[in-house]
């Protein structure tokens, strides 16, 4: 897509005092504001969570804990023997666990997050590519409006300056006057066409403008590049070539590939609930003890006297559990299989698109090359009926006839043009 913006070397700018925009500030613009990016920015970043946190999970926890329990009637006593009074303890706790072995649970579930995080990183850079693709397609179609609002300018110019003559003629009595009206109601009819093309002009600025999600648009206007250029340093690549660096590189492809690796690692974590678990803990505590009616130890000193650790590893031997390891299991295997078929599918609607965006490219071409053969003809033929007429060999309609055919010939050609040039820079996104 950057291969649009360098090529293009466009610019839009706002009218007054605005300060001028080039292609890519415009699409950077749209990048900045459309709300899908954002959401997915969101996305990926709920991602990169998920993946950090899959990587903490293998850390020790560590917990605190206290507790104040007050024992009324017969209670136990630091003695181990039971005496009848009321009571109170007070207990301090530090404990410490992890994980040693869960059948690589966690090994394949950071795996699994790492491969969600490239999707959606993948995902992102599609949504940008999508932006860009509308913002350069917005653009191209105000530039077709704009060139068919010039050739409307440039005709209306052409049949004053014939009126000019014509009335001249009149005024001198070398012409009837009623040799004005079918000018005067073709310059009434060009009139109308340049109402026309001017409101297509604003509808697509408002079309341009939207994509980008301004919010004042007032004053929003785009500048002509030279679009000859860019056709004439274009290259019609092969489907295949297109095709296959598609596969390569383009991030729709990348995304359901990473799909594909998540779903896979699902399968291992649902494996390995088949597996014993291993885990290793550490404990510290205290308290203090306090019993009515009797000498008690100081608070500190109970505190050093009833310090006790204790260290254990505790083994969990999966042996019946409703079938549910099994039917996860299946499950994960399915996800794989539909991801699989949903990567087939991409592949298959990426090469329909290639295709069609190269049979599309070839079909413009030769509109475009016939178009310029047509303008070559159209010119010729309306500079040999002017003559014509002006020879008093021709009446006012066949030269009002040429014009009119030059005129579409014209507006045909500016939109062979653009299209063109459009569905080059199609293929070059498809491959870019």
């Amino acid at each position: 897509m950057r291969t649009i913006i360098i090529t293009l070397l466009c610019a839009f700018s706002l009218t007054g005092m605005a300060q001028q925009y080039t292609l890519e500030e415009c699409i950077n613009i749209a990048l900045q504001n459309n709300r899908n990016i954002k959401q997915q920015e969101l996305n990926k970043a709920q991602r990169k969570i998920a993946y950090s946190q899959a990587r903490n999970d293998l850390l020790p926890s560590i917990n605190a804990s206290t507790g104040q329990n007050f024992i009324f009637g017969r209670s136990i006593g630091l003695d181990n023997t039971y005496q009848n009074t009321n009571s109170s303890q007070t207990s301090f706790g530090v404990g410490a666990d992890i994980t040693l072995f869960d059948g690589l649970r966690m090994k394949h579930n950071i795996d699994a997050k790492r491969a969600d995080l490239s999707a959606a990183e993948a995902d992102l850079e599609k949504f940008k590519d999508d932006i860009e693709m509308s913002v350069a397609t917005a653009f191209l179609q105000v530039l077709l409006q704009k060139e068919l609002l010039q050739i409307a300018n440039e005709q209306i110019q052409l049949t004053d300056s014939n009126m000019n003559r014509r009335k001249a003629l009149i005024k001198s009595g070398k012409m009837a006057q009623g040799e004005i009206y079918e000018l005067e109601a073709q310059r009434a009819r060009e009139e109308q066409n340049k109402v026309q093309v001017e409101s297509n002009l604003k509808l697509a600025l408002l079309d341009l403008a939207q994509i980008m999600e301004l919010e004042d648009f007032s004053n929003f206007d785009v500048s002509i590049p030279p679009i000859e250029s860019i056709i004439n340093e274009g290259v019609l690549l092969s489907t295949s070539d297109v095709f296959q660096t598609a596969l390569l590189i383009r991030p729709e492809i990348k995304a359901a590939e990473y799909r594909l690796q998540s779903s896979e690692k699902e399968v291992l974590i649902a494996k390995s609930q088949l597996y014993p678990s291993l885990f290793f803990g550490a404990n510290f505590g205290t308290g203090y003890y306090n019993m009515s009616g009797r000498y008690n130890d100081p608070f500190n000193k109970q505190l050093r006297n009833n310090m006790s650790n204790s260290l254990g590893f505790s083994l969990r031997i999966p042996i019946f559990n409703k079938f549910q390891t099994k039917n996860n299991i299946r499950a994960a295997q399915l996800a794989v299989e539909n991801n699989l078929i949903e990567i087939d599918k991409i592949k298959i609607d990426l090469r329909k698109r290639v295709e069609t965006a190269y049979y599309n490219a070839v079909g413009a071409q030769s509109k475009w090359n016939a178009t310029q053969k047509a303008e070559t003809y159209g010119r010729e033929a309306f500079r040999f009926a002017q003559e014509k007429f002006d020879n008093g060999r021709a009446n006012s309609f066949e030269l009002t006839q040429a014009k009119s055919n030059l005129t579409q010939t014209l507006a045909d050609q500016a939109q062979a043009k653009y299209e063109y040039a459009f569905r080059l820079k199609i293929l070059e996104l498809l491959k870019n």
